[in-house]
């Protein structure tokens, strides 16, 4: 079995999730604005739902089909979000991250981001990178384009039972010579 290591950056400290963490994701993540914000997030979120999302990762992981980190703060260990690519295909991983709402506008969703991207691409081998946020989410966009993800085009998704369009990312990685 492979262990999913620990990521560090100069704030924060990105670490697998545990079952101590559902109450917390529960309380974070059951924020409506994070639903209204996200495709996957459904409002109310509960804990048995947090406690189910965070059980499906070491399979994942162990899988190599995806990886998924709570974002700590590295000098308090105080669960800040999650960020995480929850689908890799064909060589493509998917990047999705949310941040408790008491912890917006600090840098930490790309500071997570940055440091998730990195080592995943050596780990799973990946050739590029898929990003996507709500057309209204523009503190997504602003991560997004803090990362240098190419913007590709708006599509319609359904999520959560309605259509929402969405903007599309790419980055395809240029191999190392």
């Amino acid at each position: 079995m492979t262990i999913q290591p620990i990521l560090t950056t100069e704030r924060l400290v990105l670490r697998p999730f545990n079952i101590d963490d559902c109450q917390q994701v529960a309380l974070l993540a059951g924020d409506k604005r994070i639903a209204d914000m996200t495709a996957n997030i459904p409002h109310p979120y509960e804990r048995p739902m947090a406690q189910a999302w965070i059980d499906r990762h070491d399979p994942m992981y162990q899988q190599h089909q995806g990886v998924a980190y709570a974002i700590t703060l590295r000098n308090t260990g105080e669960l800040l979000g999650a960020v995480s690519l929850p689908r890799i295909e064909e060589g493509y991983g998917t990047l999705g991250y949310w941040v408790g709402v008491p912890h917006w506008g600090k840098g930490y969703a790309f500071e997570a981001s940055k440091a998730l991207l990195e080592f995943a691409r050596m780990h799973f081998e990946l050739n590029g990178i898929t990003v996507m946020h709500l057309v209204d989410n523009q503190r997504s966009k602003s991560v997004i384009q803090k990362l240098n993800i190419p913007y590709i085009g708006d599509k319609t998704l359904r999520m959560q039972g309605k259509e929402r369009k969405v903007c599309v990312y790419q980055l395809t990685f240029v191999a190392s010579e």
